[in-house]
C-alpha cells in the first residue's frame, strides 16, 4: 500500500490505539459477550497493520479466518451455552488478579525488550507483488504442510467443542413435567346467588337509563 509517510504514521497510531483499547476491553470487561465482540476489533486492527506492511494476503486471511470464523465461533459458543447457575463469589479472587497482572506485565516487558533490541531493517529483496499468493500457497503445501494441517485440526477441534458446549440434552417426560410452570390465570369473580323471580342488580342498573328516556 503506497501511502504518504504522514498518513502511514497516523494510520499506524489509530490502529495501534484500537488494538490496545480492544485488548484491554477483552480482559477487563465482565460481560463475556462484549469481550468477544472486542476481540473481533483486535483482529480487525491487526489486519489493518498487515495492510500497512503490504501483506495483503495475510490481512485478508486475518479477516476471513479470525474475524469470520474463529470470532463468530466463539460468539456462537457463548450465546448458545445455557447454563442456569447462580453467581458464586470466588474466594480470594484478588490472588488471581495479581498473578494475572504479574504474568501480563512480564510478557509485556519481554516483548518491549525484544522490540527495542531487534534491528528493524528493510528487506532489499524484490517484492512478491501479485505472485505472493502463489508463493505462499507453495510454501503451505511443501515446507509448512505440517503446521498448516495442525491449524486445520485445531479449528476442527474448536468447532466440535462449540457444538458439544451448545448441545442440549433431551429430557424425558417425567423430568420435564415438574419443570413446567402452570399458566397464569386470574381468580374467578364470586357470583351472588339470586332468587327465582327477582331481577339481578346489574340488570336493574342497566335498565335505568332506558326507563328514564321513556
Amino acid at each position: 500500500m503506497n501511502l504518504a509517510e504522514g498518513v502511514q504514521i497516523v494510520s499506524f497510531g489509530l490502529l495501534s490505539l484500537m488494538a490496545i483499547g480492544s485488548a484491554l476491553g477483552v480482559v477487563l470487561l465482565a460481560n463475556i459477550v462484549y469481550s468477544a465482540f472486542l476481540l473481533g476489533g483486535v483482529f480487525i486492527s491487526i489486519a489493518g497493520l498487515y495492510l500497512l506492511l503490504n501483506a495483503d494476503f495475510v490481512a485478508t486471511a486475518q479477516v476471513l479466518i479470525y474475524v469470520g470464523a474463529v470470532n463468530v465461533l466463539i460468539l456462537f459458543a457463548i450465546m448458545l451455552v445455557n447454563k442456569r447457575q447462580a453467581f458464586v463469589t470466588v474466594q480470594r479472587a484478588w490472588i488471581r488478579r495479581v498473578s494475572t497482572a504479574v504474568v501480563c506485565s512480564g510478557l509485556f516487558s519481554l516483548l518491549a525488550v525484544m522490540v527495542a533490541s531487534t534491528p528493524w531493517s528493510f528487506s532489499t529483496g524484490a517484492a512478491a507483488g501479485n505472485g505472493a499468493i502463489v508463493k505462499i500457497g507453495k510454501h503451505f503445501f511443501t515446507d509448512f504442510l505440517l503446521p498448516f494441517e495442525l491449524a486445520s485440526v485445531l479449528l476442527l477441534m474448536a468447532l466440535i467443542g462449540a457444538v458439544v458446549l451448545a448441545r442440549r440434552e433431551l429430557l424425558s417426560d417425567d423430568m420435564v413435567a415438574p419443570l413446567q410452570q402452570p399458566a397464569l390465570t386470574l381468580p374467578e369473580r364470586p357470583r351472588e346467588l339470586v332468587a327465582v323471580g327477582t331481577t339481578p342488580p346489574e340488570a336493574t342498573i342497566a335498565r335505568l337509563p332506558s326507563d328514564q328516556n321513556s
